[in-house]
């Protein structure tokens, strides 16, 4: 009896103890999860923005040579600039670290960028032709070539700020995977 009395409030402590121990390893899992989707939430937010705010500056001068307001000679140092941005960003984009289901987000960042690098490879070749041949035989090849990177530049920052607005919208609350439910 002497033996049950002390055993008795032992393992009632014992038992309190693991269910404490289950609790806050919940929610430690609760705030880690919570904390890797604000960082990811931020980190593309804060990229989207400095890729716009490039964008903006080289499409604003892209334009004016396609209005014939400026010489396309001097859009080269732009666009020079530019792409060179853009391999940072991607860089920046792929060190992104997020849960599972930000991969996606992650994955189409990069691709825009990598279509936005594209599009100011486009438009570096048609202001290339229009510097080297004033009005000749390949103004028309020159002038679609620049229509179109600017065109696919503007879709590209437009996808761009899409993927921050699917990242801000990244719910926390949802269920863990089957995976990260039993641990595997």
């Amino acid at each position: 009896m002497e033996l049950a009395t002390v055993l008795l409030p032992v393992l009632a402590f014992i038992a309190l103890t693991a269910g404490l121990v289950v609790v806050f390893r919940g929610t430690a899992r609760i705030a880690a999860r919570t904390r890797e989707i604000h960082q990811f939430r931020g980190g593309v937010k804060d990229l989207a923005a400095r890729v716009d705010a490039s964008l903006e500056s080289a499409t604003g001068q892209i334009d004016a040579v396609r209005h014939h307001q400026s010489g396309p000679e001097l859009i080269s140092q732009t666009v020079v600039d530019a792409t060179e941005a853009l391999e940072r960003y991607g860089d920046e984009a792929r060190a992104l670290k997020g849960p599972r289901r930000a991969q996606a987000i992650r994955d189409d960042l990069v691709a825009e960028l990598s279509r936005a690098s594209r599009a100011l490879s486009m438009v570096e070749h048609g202001a290339n032709i229009l510097a080297s041949s004033r009005r000749g035989s390949r103004d028309l090849e020159a002038q679609t070539s620049i229509k179109r990177g600017y065109l696919n530049l503007i879709h590209a920052r437009e996808a761009i700020a899409r993927q921050a607005v699917r990242a801000d919208e990244m719910r926390i609350d949802e269920p863990p995977t089957a995976r990260t439910r039993f641990g595997i």
